[in-house]
C-alpha cells in the first residue's frame, strides 16, 4: 500500500530552488502585453509615454543634454543679437512702441521661433518606417505630442534664461500682462503644431513637396510674420499681403499684451484660435487617411 502525500497548491509556474522563476517564465512575463483596467490607468501610461519619450527628443539633439540645451539658448541669443544689430545698421535705435527696444525685438523674434520650431518638430516627429514605431506601447499621438512638447519646452527655456539675463545684468524691465503674455506664446506654438500636423501627413504621399512646402513656410515667414514692424503703422494697401497669416496676428497681439502704451487695432485675437481648430482638423483627417493607405514600401526607393 503506497502512502499518497499532499502537495501544496501553486500558481502553475515552475520556481527555482530559490523562488525566482525559471526562464521560461521570465521570458513570458517579458513579452506579455500590458492592458489597462480603466482609464484612469491608460491615461497615466499615455502621459508617462509622452514625458519619456519627450525626454528622449530633448536629449537626442547632443550626446550632452546640458551642452544641447545651451546650444539651443546659444542659438536664440545669436538671433536676437544679429536682428539687434541690422536694427542698427539701418537707423532704427528706438522702439516703435513707448518701450524696450529689445523687448520689442523679442516679441517679434521669439514668437517666430517658437512657432517654426514647432512646425519643424511636429512634420518630422515620426515615420511608419521608423524603428521606434515597432514598439508597441508607443503610437503616432503619443510621438507627435512629445516632439512638440521637446521643442515647447527648449523655446521656453531659452526664453527664460535670455529675459532673466537682461533683467538681472543689463536693464530692469515690466512686462504689462505677462499672464496673457505667455498664452500667446502658447497659441503661437499650438499653431505651429497643427501646421507641422498638416505637413506631417502630406509627407507619406510626397516626401520632397512636403519638405519643400515646410523650408518655403519656414523662410516666408521671415517677412510675412510681420515681426520687423507694427501693424498699426503699416499702410492699408500693404495689410492685405500679411492679413491671411496667424503669425502676423499673433505677434501683434503679443506686443498689445507686453507693452502699456501698445494697442493692436488691425490684427484679432480670435483669426489665429479659429485658424488652429480648422488646421487641426484638416491634420486629422490628413493623418488618418494616410495611416489607412501608407505603407512601409513606399519609402523603400527613398
Amino acid at each position: 500500500m503506497t502512502a499518497s502525500i499532499a502537495l501544496p497548491k501553486t500558481s502553475g509556474l515552475l520556481h527555482l530552488p530559490d523562488g525566482k522563476p525559471d526562464g521560461e517564465t521570465q521570458e513570458k512575463a517579458m513579452f506579455q502585453q500590458r492592458r489597462t483596467r480603466n482609464i484612469l490607468e491608460a491615461t497615466g501610461a499615455t502621459l508617462a509615454l509622452i514625458y519619456h519619450q519627450t525626454v528622449y527628443n530633448v536629449r537626442s539633439g547632443h550626446r550632452n543634454p546640458v551642452v544641447g540645451l545651451l546650444m539651443e539658448i546659444a542659438q536664440a541669443s545669436v538671433f536676437v543679437v544679429v536682428f539687434l544689430a541690422v536694427f542698427t545698421l539701418i537707423g532704427i535705435r528706438t522702439s516703435p512702441v513707448r518701450g524696450d527696444f529689445l523687448l520689442y525685438i523679442i516679441s517679434g523674434i521669439f514668437v517666430y521661433l517658437i512657432h517654426v520650431k514647432a512646425v519643424g518638430s511636429t512634420s518630422g516627429s515620426h515615420s511608419i518606417s521608423s524603428a521606434l514605431t515597432k514598439h508597441e506601447p508607443l503610437n503616432s499621438a503619443v510621438l507627435i505630442c512629445s516632439a512638440a512638447l521637446a521643442s515647447l519646452y527648449q523655446q521656453a527655456l531659452s526664453l527664460g534664461v535670455i529675459l532673466t539675463c537682461y533683467y538681472l545684468f543689463f536693464q530692469p524691465y515690466t512686462i504689462y500682462e505677462p499672464f496673457s503674455l505667455s498664452l500667446m506664446f502658447g497659441l503661437a506654438w499650438l499653431s505651429g503644431c497643427v501646421v507641422g500636423l498638416i505637413l506631417l501627413g502630406i509627407r507619406p504621399w510626397a516626401p520632397g513637396a512636403a519638405s519643400t512646402l515646410s523650408l518655403f513656410y519656414m523662410r516666408a515667414n521671415m517677412l510675412a510674420s510681420g515681426k520687423m514692424f507694427l501693424a498699426n503703422s503699416m499702410p492699408g494697401f500693404l495689410l492685405p499681403w500679411f492679413e491671411w497669416n496667424p503669425l502676423f496676428h499673433i505677434i501683434d497681439q503679443t506686443r498689445g499684451f507686453m507693452f502699456i502704451n501698445y494697442t493692436p487695432m488691425r490684427t484679432s485675437l480670435m483669426y489665429p484660435i479659429y485658424f488652429c481648430i480648422a488646421a487641426f482638423m484638416v491634420g486629422l483627417l490628413i493623418n488618418f487617411a494616410t495611416r489607412k493607405y501608407e505603407s512601409i514600401s513606399w519609402g523603400a526607393t527613398r
